[in-house]
């Protein structure tokens, strides 16, 4: 299961000099990099609690790095890296992506700027995402393997289908980059790309489905031709609603709705949607109220104390997903504001179990028309009636029929990832890396 004591500590950007630090889940201050060194002494007692947790109920760790961990200028402040695994008497494996070019200088370089102890516990060189033939890498590699004395233990290559989920703003583009092959019929789906997005692997199984076009977008022409307009999560719910308007984007979302489309919001966005976002205590901005679009009736007020839980819940009758109507869903919440109805409205969904505790708890808005669905919920469309009772909504609005391959189960993508680079690498080195018997055949 899941815990947060795999990613003990986050940091989410909020603006060019500051992120929000995020303590085993909960956010616990806003710093700028001089109080976030600060607080590292802190912090890093926290990343050392977590392993020795980890490390008494499961078999085997893995420690991800971040960046590079040769950054020499960062050296004495950085524990994403060599400083964990000296802490866990870890081996380390170094990674290259060869797509890039120059991955022989990297690795060799990173080894030349590491610390001898630290370059002691490299045991192997992985070159990663190699297009073509790998025979062509044969010189490079017995030269890399001469001048550092450190074996190559695979490589791995590149791989058109995506596999993993996006982890940043940066993999948007991969994400939807099977826009431009989509008919030209096909379900047109526009997610407005906020400068504060956050949760967009959200929209990644609607973005696999056959016979969908899903884009982020961030101009009003970009909605016109939409079949479904999609605001979704934010990091800074107040400041994206301010840009929405100065963009004109929340005029032309108004619109959208004014016309009979459909429009969803999720989480950050379920609250954009409603009539008014509270601010008492300043913990999205400096503003302390802001009016919504007035699509939903509801009223957002924020909190410092976060919401986290996973949830078990159930589709209603109302709004686009009441096809998948008493389905159970699993999903997540994340936000800091509490919503609450100015008026009776009709719900999308009823939350039964939130951290494993029993409720019975109504989820979010469905506008009079039943156009317009706001949720706090993430992770719904994982689910594969979920997908197929919205996408169904939207054809039915068409006059078209559903696709009977919408929402089919597809292979487990971790799997074969696995089963990919289980095949290009050497396991059995790797797995002696590690202290753990390999099985063999």
């Amino acid at each position: 299961e899941p815990s947060v004591d795999m990613n003990p500590i986050l940091l989410k950007p909020e603006s060019d000099h500051r992120s929000q630090v995020v303590v085993r889940g909960r956010p616990v201050a806003s710093a700028d990099w001089r109080a976030y060194r600060e607080m590292q002494g802190a912090l890093f007692g926290i990343v050392a609690e977590s392993l020795e947790r980890l490390r008494r109920t499961v078999e085997l760790v893995l420690i991800e790095g971040a960046g590079s961990p040769a950054e020499i200028n960062l050296r004495d402040h950085d524990f994403t890296n060599m400083r964990v695994a000296r802490l866990a008497g870890a081996r380390v494996l170094l990674v290259g992506d060869v797509d890039r070019g120059g991955v022989f200088a990297a690795l060799v370089g990173t080894l030349a700027l590491l610390d001898p102890a630290d370059r002691a516990r490299v045991g192997g060189l992985i070159v990663n995402k190699l297009r073509g033939e790998g025979s062509i890498l044969a010189p490079g590699l017995d030269e890399l393997v001469a001048r550092t004395g450190v074996p190559v233990l695979g490589v791995v290559p590149w791989l058109e289908e995506r596999l993993v989920a996006a982890e940043d703003a940066l993999d948007l583009d991969a994400l939807a980059g099977g826009a431009d092959d989509a008919p030209a019929d096909a379900i047109e789906i526009a997610v407005v790309r906020l400068p504060r997005l956050a949760n967009f692997d959200d929209f990644e199984p609607l973005a696999a489905e056959p016979g969908v076009r899903l884009r982020f977008v961030t101009t009003v022409a970009a909605l016109r031709a939409a079949d479904l307009v999609v605001l979704p999560g934010s990091k800074s719910t107040m400041a994206d609603l301010a840009w929405l308007h100065a963009t004109g984007l929340a005029a032309a979302v108004v619109g959208v709705a004014a016309a009979g489309r459909p429009v969803l919001g999720v989480c950050g966005g379920f609250q954009m949607l409603g009539e008014a976002l509270r601010d008492p205590e300043r913990v999205e901005s400096e503003r302390e109220a802001a009016a919504g679009l007035g699509l939903l009736p509801v009223t957002t007020t924020f909190a410092r104390e976060k919401t986290t839980a996973r949830v078990r819940a159930h589709a209603t009758r109302s709004g686009p997903f009441a096809r998948a109507a008493g389905s159970e869903i699993a999903a997540y919440e994340i936000h800091a504001g509490r919503s609450a109805l100015t008026r009776p409205a009709p719900h999308p969904f009823t939350v039964v179990e939130r951290g494993g505790t029993s409720a019975s708890d109504p989820d979010g808005a469905v506008s009079p028309r039943g156009n317009v669905v706001g949720t706090y919920l993430h992770g719904l469309f994982a689910n594969g009636l979920l997908r197929r009772s919205l996408l169904g909504f939207l054809t039915e609005r068409r006059g078209r029929p559903a696709d009977p391959r919408w929402g089919a189960p597809g292979a487990d993508r971790y799997e074969r990832l696995a089963d990919i680079v289980g095949r290009a690498l050497d396991m059995p080195a790797i797995a002696k890396l590690a202290g753990l018997p390999f099985p063999r055949a």
